[in-house]
């Protein structure tokens, strides 16, 4: 009875911990478990739990983020920079990240204060969710969203950059070096500086690893070039039909096509008007 009491005065919001902690290690479990289904190097749980920054990383974010929330700002940073140097991800503690996230890899991740990431998200190394605010009036954006939102399912490639308020839909998928400025429907690949797409909008229900497709993926900078050539082909064909017109419009012109005056030069004679055109005297 004691400890039943004890339990709810101290546990926040009258939590029963004897019902939050089977909750955690099924969390747990369940995270493990989408990390061996997203990478195929993975052998067992224990693998898992004991070698992958990109799990170590998230039990310092938690405690961090809960530090954070409750306006414990000096802590919550320690305990995110001790992370840091032991997984070389950088998450700030104020980002707001979802269940089953597979960092893989994880070295040079940085993820700033007002990312927002959503379930079952895929991030691979050099990762950046960051903001492009100026900082030469940091006081004004303190509490502005500065970072990006990433939806259920998104991939992000190893060193892509994803810069601003912006949103990438659920299922999108950013290629590896992608720059993305702005918003990403659902279920759409991303690939280039700037991102552009490359696959309609339909769903992605296959896992891409690195969020960048491999096969027959079309290059929309070839694209653009191709349709360029085309245009400067049609323009080509349709100046030729308009020489054509012309010259058999005005035949007695000087063209390359039509007919040149006869001109007659007589050498015996030493005056000026010794150059004879079709048949009379020259004035010149």
């Amino acid at each position: 009875m004691f400890l039943d009491h004890r339990r709810k005065r101290h546990s926040p919001a009258g939590w029963d911990f004897t019902m939050v902690r089977p909750m955690i290690f099924k969390r747990i479990r369940q995270h493990l478990d989408s990390v061996m289904a997203r990478d195929p190097a993975a052998r067992s749980r224990l693998e898992v739990l004991l070698t992958y920054p990109g799990v170590h990383v998230l039990f310092f974010h938690r405690p961090a983020h809960w530090l954070y929330m409750r306006g414990f700002r000096v802590l919550s940073r320690m305990v995110s920079q001790t992370g840091r140097a032991v997984t070389g991800i950088e998450i700030h503690p104020g980002a707001c990240i979802g269940r089953r996230l597979f960092i893989d890899h994880g070295m040079g991740i940085v993820i700033g204060e007002t990312a927002e990431i959503g379930d079952d998200v895929t991030l691979y190394h050099d990762v950046t969710l960051g903001g492009v605010s100026p900082s030469v009036n940091s006081a004004a954006q303190v509490g502005q969203k500065r970072h990006p939102t990433l939806g259920n399912g998104v991939i992000i490639g190893a060193g892509a950059q994803v810069l601003g308020p912006i949103t990438i839909g659920a299922d999108a998928r950013v290629g590896a070096n992608a720059v993305v400025v702005q918003d990403v429907p659902a279920c759409v690949a991303v690939v280039g500086i700037p991102a552009k797409a490359i696959q309609p909008q339909k769903k992605v229900g296959e896992f891409v690893a690195y969020g960048t497709p491999t096969g027959n993926v079309p290059d929309p900078v070839a694209k653009a070039l191709e349709a360029m050539a085309e245009q400067v082909n049609l323009l080509q064909q349709r100046l030729a039909v308009l020489e054509t017109q012309s010259v058999e419009a005005q035949p007695n012109k000087i063209t390359g096509h039509g007919t040149m005056p006869h001109v007659v030069v007589d050498n015996d004679r030493p005056d000026p008007d010794r150059i004879v055109v079709a048949g009379r005297k020259s004035d010149c």
